[in-house]
């Protein structure tokens, strides 16, 4: 069970902060009082909320201080802040705002609605913090969730690991700016086919460095995974320098001086169909996929590999990218 979000409202009129606990410990959130500006920011050194309810008109210290501390300290810099007011009064908005400040509410308050907004505020730092902060997707935690989640309810679907193969050749030739590119835009393949011809419940999310999972139903995992090779490989070309476009490969002079040669950047998509009736833990999925990617990367171009049911049975290669020699990047329309 995850553990309680953890709220600190700071209020200086009492009845405003007993409604505010009872309806926010009555949402199952664990919650600490504030009766002034001096005792609220002391508060957030303490109880390391997740999330603070900051009354503007505050004595010892109003709320537009408070919440300039809030901003200024290093671990809180980031911490979410829902000003309350009695004022509409545009200039309390505006001062607030732009003093950092994620949402205000004007009291009196409807109930649902404040409550909507905090759940709402929570939710969307939750993803912020979780997320790869060079393409905005899913990180590892939001991962692992996502696939016991559906697990737990043993659903239907397939997961998919993707990498960009050569990759630290392709980074030593270009730098990392342009390996940042390339992730990129292996990032923008992946959630643009899941949205144009998935079913509407796939998750994509990156693992980190060049390395991406996408969970997706079994019905169209596998025309899913063939599209995403293909436009991969049709796209990669734009990576690469002209010169090493017309060569077909890429030269990198290695640490005793000698001249190496190394394909363009293909991709691996290692595919495991019906996870939810063969899995029950991440970790055994986690070792198919480990096994899968090994088979995949002794193929010189871009692949997708899949399980077989058969213990013991080679990996199964069902699609060839642009540059393959096997079955079409596509499968069909």
């Amino acid at each position: 069970m995850a553990p309680k979000a953890r709220i600190l409202i700071a209020d200086d009129e009492p009845h405003i902060r007993r409604i505010l606990q009872f309806l926010l410990e009555k949402e199952g959130f664990e919650v600490q009082l504030a009766s002034d500006g001096e005792e609220a920011w002391k508060a957030v050194a303490s109880f390391h909320p997740d999330l603070v309810l900051l009354d503007v008109m505050m004595p010892a210290m109003d709320g537009f201080d408070v919440l300039k501390i809030i901003r200024t300290g290093f671990e809180t810099a980031r911490l979410p802040v829902i000003l309350l007011t009695a004022k509409g009064e545009e200039e309390d908005k505006v001062r607030g705002l732009r003093g950092g400040a994620n949402d205000y509410i004007i009291k009196p308050f409807n109930h649902d609605e404040l409550l909507l907004r905090v759940s709402n505020l929570l939710e969307a730092t939750r993803r912020e913090r979780e997320a790869n902060p060079l393409t905005g997707l899913p990180g590892n935690r939001a991962i692992e969730r996502e696939i016991r989640k559906r697990m737990a309810a043993e659903s239907d679907f397939a997961f998919m690991y993707i990498d960009i193969d050569r990759f630290k050749s392709f980074n030593d030739r270009y730098g990392y700016s342009r390996g940042d590119r390339a992730i990129s835009f292996l990032a923008g393949v992946l959630v643009g086919n899941t949205q144009k011809y998935g079913s509407g419940g796939e998750f994509v999310g990156h693992v980190g460095g060049d390395d991406f999972v996408v969970v997706a139903e079994t019905a169209v995992a596998e025309k899913l995974a063939r599209r995403i090779i293909r436009e991969f490989d049709e796209g990669k070309g734009d990576l690469h320098d002209e010169e090493d476009r017309a060569n077909g490969f890429l030269e990198i002079e290695n640490r005793s001086g000698r001249t190496e040669r190394f394909p363009l950047i293909t991709v691996t998509l290692a595919l495991v169909q019906g996870v939810g009736e063969h899995y029950d833990h991440p970790a055994k999925l986690s070792d198919t996929m480990a096994e899968l990617k090994r088979y995949g990367k002794t193929k010189p171009h871009s692949v997708v590999v899949r399980e077989r049911r058969t213990s013991g049975e080679t990996p199964e290669l069902i699609s060839t990218g642009a540059d393959g020699n096997g079955a079409d990047g596509d499968g069909g329309n």
